[in-house]
């Protein structure tokens, strides 16, 4: 991996085209699993830069051509991944994914789009109308509602991708950009947007907590509010407000509803 990395890292610094088979090999190791964007170390996410470089020497070096599939026809760049009876996943029409993402035995996609360098991990839901961009990190046991938008990055180098750990739900509409991180367990009620920037609160004691860029394990959240002063007076800006922590007796497999009855809320 070392060698390789060197040489990807060589071509984009010197701007060369003449590593075709290095970046093909590396593409296709993403697809298989192999190795991945973004993996757990030492107690926290670190990003491989050099893979995001890899892909986008990968747009660059292919000719845009008709994909066929049955009686649907793309043009594009990038190939549309395969062999799903193989891999264990279920794929319902028209759902998409990208040669260069991985996806784990036992996913579901339901009609979505998975864009390269995503990484969707075991028993999975990917539920209609969802995607996921490209690098995204989604881990085991997920389920992303429909509708939900997973952000992706490949430039700037440096951004981290979006990512979701274990066992979360992800409540329908959500939007999630800009490298948050959703840790083990958590559960977002409807319509949460977080983006880098997003103010989070939590409200669950006496004086509350703000926190951008993650939610805690184990967290439920829904969408909120607060004021803030504009020269043409007071208005509320979005938020997400945690308002409680999933409980450990709760399966994992209990629905969004429940868990939000237990805090007193439905949708």
């Amino acid at each position: 991996v070392d060698k390789i990395k060197l040489k990807i890292e060589t071509a984009w610094n010197a701007n060369e085209e003449n590593c075709q088979d290095t970046v093909m090999y590396i593409i296709k190791k993403m697809d298989e699993g192999c190795i991945r964007v973004s993996y757990f170390s030492d107690g926290k996410w670190k990003v491989n830069e050099w893979l995001k470089k890899a892909i986008l020497m990968f747009f660059s070096m292919r000719e845009i051509n008709v994909i066929e599939v049955g009686p649907l026809e793309f043009y594009d760049k990038i190939p549309i991944k395969n062999k799903f009876k193989e891999k264990g996943v279920r794929v319902v029409p028209p759902a998409v994914a990208r040669y260069g993402s991985f996806i784990s035995p036992g996913v579901t996609l339901m009609p979505s789009y998975v864009n390269i360098g995503a990484y969707i991990g075991e028993d999975t839901m990917i539920d209609t109308w969802a995607t996921v961009g490209s690098c995204a990190q989604i881990g085991n046991r997920v389920h992303i509602s429909g509708g939900v938008g997973i952000g992706g990055v490949l430039e700037p180098i440096q951004s981290n991708p979006v990512i979701i750990e274990d066992d979360v739900f992800i409540g329908s509409r959500c939007i999630l950009v800009e490298g948050v991180l959703i840790e083990k367990e958590a559960v977002l009620g409807a319509n949460v947007v977080l983006t880098s920037s997003t103010k989070i609160f939590d409200v669950t004691r006496e004086i509350a907590i703000e926190m951008k860029g993650f939610i805690p394990k184990s967290s439920v959240v829904i969408p909120g509010t607060y004021p803030k002063k504009f020269p043409s007076g007071i208005y509320h800006v979005p938020c997400a407000l945690i308002i409680g922590k999933r409980k450990e007796s709760t399966n994992k497999k209990t629905s969004l509803n429940e868990v939000l009855r237990q805090h007193r809320l439905s949708f």
